[in-house]
């Protein structure tokens, strides 16, 4: 009888340790799974964080050639300024919107 228990027992260890190796396997398996989904939508994520920066790359140079625009603009405005300040503004002007001349100008208007 004691010989019985023993085999009983030793099938039933092996029994047990083939459920436990049945559940560890689906346990690695449930886990591979899970990981490859994470992979999976990390690869998804990183793709459109990919697609943003070349955005966000495209807008800054948009952003960089206003900057230049913006900058020969201002020296334009300066350089137009300095000329305001000078004489060759005002006699300019002054031909042109009240049609004074120096006194040695002789001023030729055409007939109508």
């Amino acid at each position: 009888m004691n010989k019985t228990r023993r085999q009983e027992t030793g099938k039933a260890k092996r029994k047990k340790k083939g459920l436990r190796l049945r559940y560890y396997k689906r346990s690695i398996l449930l886990i591979c799974a899970v990981l490859v989904c994470l992979s999976g939508a990390l690869a998804v994520s990183s793709v459109r964080l990919q697609e943003k920066n070349l955005q966000y790359k495209a807008q800054e140079q948009e952003l960089e050639a206003q900057i230049r625009e913006e900058q020969k603009r201002t020296e334009e405005v300066k350089q137009y300024e300095e000329y305001v300040k000078t004489d060759d503004y005002i006699k300019d002007t002054a031909e042109d919107k009240l049609g004074l001349v120096d006194p040695n100008e002789i001023l030729f208007k055409p007939s109508e």
